[in-house]
C-alpha cells in the first residue's frame, strides 16, 4: 500500500481540525465568547485579565468586540478568539441577536456574569438575560437544521455529554445548546453577607446552573479566583482542558463544572417544608424564583429602563455630530407641532 503524500497529509488535517460539516468553512481554531450581565458586574475587567490587557476598564456603552490571539506551536498559525460584550444590563436584549447567527452558533459559548453584591437584582436580570438568549439560540439551532441537520444534531449531541449517561438529573435539566457559564462577580463583598442570604443566593445559582447545564464559579478582585475565570474563559475560547475541581461549599468561593452538580445534592429549595405548598408554582424554576424572590423581593423600577440616552453621554461627545443632532431634534419637534396643528384644523373642518 502506498504511503501518504504530503498533499493528502496535510488535506487530512485540515479535515481534522475542520468542525465537521461540510463547506462550512469554520474551524476548531477560531471561537467566540458572548459576555452578558449585570451593569457594571464586571465584565470588561474579566475579559481584559483575560487578554492580559493592563488597561482600565470602560463603561460599555451597547455592543462592543475585541479578540484575542492564541499560538499552538511553532509555525502553526494562532487560534482566534471573538470576544462579545453586552453593556446595559438588560436594556439591550435585542442586540443578542446580532453576534449569534446560524452560521456562527458552532463556535459560540456564553458567559453571564451576575453581581452578587446586588440580590435583589440578580433573579431579574438573570432571568431576563437567559431567556432571551435561549430563544434566539433556540430559533438558531432550527435554522441551522434546515440546511445542516447533521450539525444541529451534533451540537445538541455534544452539550448532552457534558452529563454523564447514567446521572439521575439527565432527563430533567433543560441545557443550553451552546456551552453556558455563570460567574458571579464581586464575591468579596457578598462573604460578608449574612449567612443564611448567602444559603439562598448560592443554593439558587446552583439550581439555575445545574437546570441549564452551566457551569457556576464565584470571582471577585482576588488574583487567585481570576486566575481560574482566566482558565475557565480561555477552555472556551481556545479549548484548554476543562477544570474537573469542584467546591459547592457556601462558605466559600463556589465552582463547579457542568454535570457534575446535582439536584440531590442541592437540595429542596430553602424554605420552611410547611410553607412549600403555599408557593404555587408550575415548574421547579418558578418555585426556585418563588423562594428567591422572597427574600430579595426585586426592585419595581422598570430594568429595561435603566440605561440612560446614549446620544446624549458627554464620555461619547463629538461636536460637529451633537450639532447636527441638536439641529434634527429642532425639526422634529417642529414638524410634531406643525403635525398636530394639522390634525386639529382637519378636525375643526370635519
Amino acid at each position: 500500500m502506498p504511503s501518504e503524500t504530503l498533499w493528502e497529509i496535510a488535506k487530512a488535517e485540515v479535515e481534522k481540525r475542520s468542525s465537521g460539516s461540510e463547506g462550512d468553512g469554520l474551524e476548531i481554531g477560531e471561537k467566540s465568547v458572548f459576555f452578558i450581565g449585570s451593569k457594571n458586574g464586571g465584565k470588561t475587567t474579566i475579559i481584559l485579565r483575560c487578554l492580559d490587557r493592563d488597561e482600565p476598564p470602560k463603561p460599555t456603552l451597547a455592543l462592543e468586540y475585541t479578540y484575542g490571539r492564541r499560538a499552538k506551536g511553532h509555525n502553526i498559525p494562532k487560534d482566534i478568539a471573538h470576544f462579545w460584550e453586552l453593556g446595559g444590563g438588560t436594556s439591550l436584549l435585542d442586540l443578542i441577536s446580532i453576534p449569534i447567527t446560524s452560521d456562527t452558533l458552532r463556535t459560540f459559548s456564553i458567559v453571564l456574569v451576575l453581581d452578587l453584591s446586588r440580590p435583589n437584582d440578580l433573579w431579574p436580570t438573570m432571568e431576563n438575560l437567559l431567556q432571551a438568549t435561549k430563544s434566539h439560540v433556540d430559533k438558531m439551532i432550527m435554522k441551522l437544521g434546515k440546511t445542516n441537520s447533521k450539525a444541529a444534531s451534533e451540537m445538541r449531541q455534544k452539550i448532552r455529554s457534558n452529563m454523564q449517561k447514567d446521572h439521575p438529573d439527565r432527563e430533567l435539566v433543560d441545557p443550553f445548546l451552546i456551552p453556558l457559564v455563570i460567574i458571579g462577580s464581586k464575591y468579596d463583598i457578598f462573604q460578608d453577607f449574612d449567612s443564611e442570604k448567602r444559603k439562598v443566593i448560592c443554593k439558587t445559582l446552583r439550581f439555575v446552573a445545574h437546570y441549564y447545564g452551566a457551569s457556576l464559579m464565584f470571582t471577585s478582585k482576588s488574583e487567585a479566583l481570576l486566575l481560574k475565570i482566566r482558565g475557565v474563559i480561555n477552555q472556551l475560547a481556545f479549548g484548554i482542558d476543562k477544570s474537573k475541581s469542584i467546591c459547592v461549599d457556601q462558605n466559600k468561593p463556589l465552582f463547579i463544572t457542568a454535570g457534575l452538580d446535582s439536584l440531590s445534592q442541592i437540595g429542596s429549595p430553602p424554605v420552611p417544608d410547611n410553607d412549600i405548598g403555599k408557593l404555587h408554582a408550575h415548574s421547579p424554576m418558578e418555585l426556585w424564583k418563588k423562594v428567591y424572590e422572597r427574600v430579595f423581593p426585586p426592585k419595581s423600577i422598570n430594568m429595561l429602563k435603566d440605561i440612560k440616552d446614549p446620544a446624549r453621554d458627554p464620555q461619547y461627545a463629538e461636536s460637529e455630530v451633537d450639532e447636527m443632532r441638536i439641529q434634527k431634534d429642532q425639526e422634529l419637534e417642529q414638524y410634531k407641532r406643525s403635525s398636530s396643528k394639522s390634525w386639529k384644523q382637519i378636525e375643526f373642518d370635519s
